[in-house]
This record gives C-alpha cells, structure tokens and sequence, in this order.
C-alpha cells in the first residue's frame, strides 16, 4: 500500500550531468524493480547552472545504458533552496556539493542531507568522484552510486515501513 505522501529522495552534483543523474537513475530503477514508484519519487539536480536543460553527459549514459540504466530522458536542472521543504532526502555527492546545498538551507527544513556514500556497503570514502574531466573512472561511479542506492532503499524502507 503506498503511503499517503511519497517519500522524496533529491540526488546532487555540481552540474547534474553525471553522478547525480546516474544516481537518479539507478535509484530509480531499483524502485521500479521493487514496485514503488508510488512511494519514492526520485530527482536529481546541480549546484551550478551550466548543463541547465541539457541531458546527462553521454559517457555516464553509456555506462548507464551497459548496466541496463537508461538516463536519456533526464535533463539537468539547478538545486534550489525550496528543494529543503521539496525533498525528503538529500544526498550530495562529495562535499562541496554538501556545502553548497547547506549555504541554501532555509531554518525550518527537516529534510536528512548526508553524502551519498553514507549508504554505502562496500565503499569507505566519503565523496563519489568526478569523472567528467577524465575519460575513465565511469565504471567506480556507477559503482559506488548502485552500492549506495541499494543501501538508501533500505534505509528509506526501514525507516517508512514501506
């Protein structure tokens, strides 16, 4: 049965064309195999508006697309401050995206902001690398974000009895 309000996740990067996206995606194929589009809604988005409207950066679809995560419909959008009373959850991906949501936190936002990789199984860094100035470095992203996704889903589950 799914909840009277969905539970919000919001994943964020810096231009919401590679990690975040992909952690959108991956997330929200895991909802989709467990049959809980009606409870979770997933989003993502950047703390800075160069990619605005654009999809996501065609290396981190194609790793996407060989694990059977499609993000072409994506389109990268700016984090905002009303995503606090928007979104349940927010998860940077390393800590400048952490600072930089925080710098837009209003006072009364009971939203959970953690990094991404607080939900990680495998991994014990902190911050999910960005590889978009390199040409490898993919592969560990993606990675990294399935484990932690896999571990959001059931934090999100324990916590919302869903």
């Amino acid at each position: 049965m799914p909840l009277l309000q969905p539970v919000k996740v919001l994943f964020v990067c810096m231009g919401n064309i590679c990690r975040s996206p992909t952690a959108h995606g991956v997330f929200q194929s895991l909802v989709d195999e467990q049959g809980l589009g009606e409870s979770i809604q997933v989003d993502s988005a950047g703390t800075h508006s160069y990619h605005i409207g654009t999809p996501p950066d065609l290396r981190s679809q194609a790793m996407a697309k060989s694990r059977g995560v499609d993000l072409g419909d994506l389109r990268a959008r700016r984090f905002v401050s009303a995503d606090f009373t928007e979104f349940d959850y927010l998860l940077g991906m390393d800590h400048d995206n952490l600072a930089n949501m925080l710098a837009l936190m209003p006072d009364a936002s009971s939203a959970q902001v953690k990094l991404m990789l607080e939900y990680s199984d495998r991994f014990e860094q902190q911050e999910i690398p960005d590889p978009y100035f390199g040409e490898d470095g993919f592969d560990l992203v993606f990675d990294m974000i399935d484990d932690a996704a896999r571990g959001l889903l059931r934090e999100i589950r324990s916590q919302h009895g869903i």
